[in-house]
């Protein structure tokens, strides 16, 4: 009777090792994020992206924010000129990175660009990564940078990552793996 009943156990307990977490709990970031368009236009020789990225928003993201947690929002652009019998030569390969926090003195959620020098508030999380999702007129290239005739392949990719958090919190979620996630690879072909 003991024999079956650790059997049973064991058995059990394999197939909990074995599922995969995330069948298991929704991670902090599960829920919508995808590169939905994005485009380059040409400007007095100035090339300027334009994207939008829907971004999840979740309880989970709310409470951490407002624990004192800071998340990184990072937007890959990598231009390439594509070559018919080489590799593919990267012209342009740059990273624009915000970060998102929360202000409880004001009630209200900070937008930040890397440098720090620019930042807007919101007044509810929808609103924050609603304007973060929407990238407009971001100069990346000048056209005369573009070498040969193209065309040339644009991609872009969005990413989230968990910033810096209090000491506190960082003791106990230095393990936690589940506030990072990228997007797919959205690419296209620009020829001017």
């Amino acid at each position: 009777m003991y024999a079956s009943a650790r059997t049973g156990l064991a058995l059990l307990l394999l197939i909990a090792l074995a599922t995969p977490q995330r069948l298991c709990a929704a991670g902090p970031l599960d829920g919508d994020f995808e590169i939905r368009s994005a485009f380059v236009v040409v400007d007095q020789g100035v090339l300027q992206l334009n994207a939008h990225v829907q971004y999840p928003i979740s309880e989970r993201i709310r409470t951490a924010l407002r624990d004192g947690v800071t998340l990184a929002f990072d937007l890959d652009v990598l231009i390439s000129h594509r070559r018919r019998l080489w590799l593919s030569a990267t012209v342009l390969d740059t990273t624009l990175r915000r970060e998102l926090t929360y202000n409880a003195l004001s009630d209200r959620y900070v937008l930040r660009k890397e440098s720090g020098q620019e930042q807007e508030s919101f007044p509810t999380l929808e609103d924050a990564l609603d304007r973060l999702g929407r990238l407009e007129d971001m100069p990346i290239l000048v056209e005369s940078q573009l070498p040969g005739p193209g065309p040339w392949q644009v991609a872009v990719r969005g990413g989230i990552r968990r910033g810096r958090m209090p000491d506190a919190l960082r003791a106990l979620v230095f393990w936690s793996n589940d506030w990072h996630r990228v997007s797919d690879w959205y690419t296209w072909t620009l020829t001017l």
